[in-house]
C-alpha cells in the first residue's frame, strides 16, 4: 500500500510538471500556475503541517507584485496561499473544533481579538471602507493561519524549531543573493538600499528582518543534543545574517537590535522592572527638564546616513536638521499627529494613512524626498499608524498587544528553572521580538508578510509554551 501510495504521488508529480511545461510552452505562463496551484490544494489538504512549514519557507523568497503592476499590492506566493489556508482552517474548527479552548484566555489572543474588533469598527466608520476592509481582511489572513492555527501547531517543540529554521534559512538565501548582488557596485551604500529587490522593497526592512532572525538563529545555535551539521550550518547562517545586516545601512535595524540584546539582558539577569519604571520616570523629567538644550546640541549635528564611518551614521540617526531621511520621518510622524487631533477616536481607518497624510503636510517640514501628492507609503511607526488609522484607542489596544507579549513572554522564561532548549528559544523569541517593536517607533511593517508572519508566529509560540507549561504543572499537582 505504502509503494502504491508513493508511485501514485510521483505520477501525479510528473503529471503536474509536464503540464507546467505544457503551458510554459505555450507562452500561457498564467495559466502555468493552474497545476502549482493543484499541488498547493493538495498540501494544505492532506499534508496540512508540511504546507504550513512550506510558507514559513516561501516568506522571504516572496515578490510584492505592485512592482510589476501599478496600484495592486500582493505578496506571491504567500498571501493567497495564507488566504486559502485561511478558509480552510476555519472549515476545519467549524466542523470538528481542534483548538484548545485555554488559548481564548491567554493575554496575547486577548489583546489581539480586541484590536481586531476595534479595527472591524473604525473600517466602518473609515474615511475610505473598502480600503479599510481590504486592510481589515489582509490582517486576518496572517493572524488567523498564523497566530490561531499556529497555537495548535507549536505545541510541538520539534515544530516550533522546523518553523523557524525554514524561515531562517530562506531569509539567508535572500541574504546571500543580496551579497553578492551588492559586491558588484562594491558594496555602495546607495546600492545598498535597492540590491536586495525584488524580495524586499528597500534596505530598512531587510535590515529589520535581519535583526529579528539574528536572535532566533542565535538561539538554534544553542539548542542542545542537535547534530554537528546542523550547528556547522547555523554558524554559517548567523555570519551570513551579521554581514547583511552590517551591509543594509539600516541605521534603525543597528539600534534596535543593540537595544534588544540591553532587554534580554536585563530579562537575563532578572532586573526589577520597578526599578527601570522609576529610571525611565527620572529619564524622562530628566529630557524634559533640559530639553530646550538638548534640541541645541541637536541642532549642531551635522552627521548624515550617507557618511562611511560607522560611528557617524549611528550619530546621524539623531540628525534632525540636515538628514533628509530623519527629517522625512518627523514630517510622516507629524501628519499622524495631526491626522489624530483631527479624528481622535475613530481614526481615519484601517489602512488610509498613505491616501490621508498628504492634506496634513506642514510646508516647513517637507523635505528633497516628500512629495505633494503623499504618495510614498506609510507613517513610519507602527504606534503612530495605529493612531492615525484608529484613533486613540487603536494605539492603546495595539500597545496592549506588545505589553502581553513582553509580559508573557518574560514570565513564561521565568517560570523555567532549568536552562533547557525551551527556555533558549523563549529568550531567542523575546529579544527577537524586542528588535521589531523597537525598530517599530520608526518604520511599520505588520502589515506585509516578511515581518507578520514571524512575528505572529512567535506569539503563538509564547501562547502554546505558556499552555504547555500550565497543563504540566496542573498535572504534577495531580500527581
Amino acid at each position: 500500500m505504502a509503494i502504491n501510495k508513493k508511485i501514485s504521488i510521483a505520477i501525479a508529480l510528473l503529471l503536474l510538471t509536464a503540464l507546467f511545461t505544457f503551458f510554459n510552452w505555450l507562452r500561457l505562463e498564467y495559466l502555468s500556475l493552474f497545476p502549482i496551484g493543484l499541488l498547493f490544494i493538495y498540501l494544505a489538504i492532506f499534508q496540512t503541517e508540511k504546507f504550513f512549514l512550506f510558507i514559513a519557507f516561501l516568506t522571504p523568497l516572496s515578490v510584492n507584485i505592485e512592482e510589476y503592476v501599478d496600484g495592486f499590492g500582493l505578496y506571491l506566493p504567500t498571501e493567497p496561499l495564507l488566504f486559502g489556508f485561511m478558509l480552510w482552517f476555519l472549515f476545519l474548527q467549524l466542523k470538528k473544533p481542534f483548538l484548545d479552548p485555554h488559548i481564548w484566555r491567554h493575554p496575547i489572543i486577548i489583546t489581539v481579538l480586541a484590536y481586531l474588533t476595534w479595527m472591524l469598527i473604525t473600517s466602518i466608520t473609515s474615511s475610505d471602507p473598502i480600503v479599510s476592509f481590504k486592510f481589515l481582511l489582509s490582517k486576518l489572513w496572517f493572524i488567523v493561519p498564523v497566530l490561531i492555527f499556529g497555537t495548535y501547531f507549536f505545541k510541538n517543540h520539534e515544530n516550533r524549531v522546523r518553523f523557524l529554521w525554514y524561515f531562517i534559512a530562506a531569509c539567508s538565501l535572500v541574504v546571500c543573493y543580496t551579497i553578492v548582488h551588492h559586491s558588484k557596485y562594491g558594496f555602495g551604500e546607495e546600492e545598498g538600499h535597492w540590491v536586495m529587490w525584488p524580495f524586499f522593497k528597500d534596505h530598512t526592512i531587510y535590515g529589520a528582518i535581519i535583526a529579528l532572525c539574528l536572535p532566533i538563529s542565535l538561539a538554534l545555535l544553542k539548542q542542545k543534543g542537535r547534530p554537528a551539521l546542523s550547528k556547522a550550518i547555523l554558524i554559517i547562517i548567523n555570519l551570513v545574517l551579521i554581514i547583511g545586516l552590517i551591509f543594509s545601512y539600516t541605521r534603525a535595524a543597528w539600534l534596535s537590535i543593540i537595544c534588544a540584546a540591553f532587554v534580554g539582558a536585563l530579562v537575563y539577569f532578572k532586573v526589577s522592572f520597578k526599578l527601570l519604571f522609576c529610571v525611565a520616570l527620572i529619564a524622562f523629567g530628566t529630557l524634559y527638564a533640559q530639553w530646550d538644550k538638548i534640541q541645541m546640541v541637536l541642532a549642531k549635528n551635522t552627521h548624515e546616513h550617507t557618511t562611511e564611518a560607522f560611528d557617524e551614521k549611528i550619530q546621524s540617526a539623531a540628525n534632525v536638521t540636515t538628514d533628509a531621511s530623519n527629517l522625512e520621518r518627523i514630517n510622516r510622524w507629524d501628519c499622524a499627529y495631526q491626522m489624530f487631533k483631527k479624528k481622535p477616536l475613530l481614526g481615519f481607518g484601517p489602512g488610509t494613512y498613505a491616501f490621508e497624510y498628504a492634506a496634513f503636510q506642514d510646508p516647513e517640514n517637507l523635505t528633497i524626498i516628500s512629495t505633494n501628492f503623499g504618495d510614498m507609503g506609510n507613517a513610519h511607526s507602527e504606534y503612530l499608524g495605529s493612531l492615525s488609522e484608529s484613533g486613540l484607542i487603536g494605539m492603546l489596544l495595539f500597545m496592549s498587544i506588545v505589553a502581553a507579549v513582553f509580559y508573557s513572554s518574560i514570565r513564561l522564561y521565568h517560570r523555567y528553572d532549568k536552562n533547557n532548549d525551551v527556555k533558549i528559544l523563549v529568550m531567542g523569541i523575546i529579544v527577537s521580538l524586542a528588535s521589531y517593536f523597537i525598530h517599530a517607533f520608526l518604520n511599520n511593517y505588520l502589515d506585509t508578510d516578511k515581518a507578520a508572519i514571524p512575528i505572529w508566529a512567535m506569539c503563538a509560540m509564547v501562547v502554546t509554551m505558556t499552555n504547555n507549561l500550565s497543563a504540566s504543572d496542573q498535572s504534577t499537582e495531580r500527581g
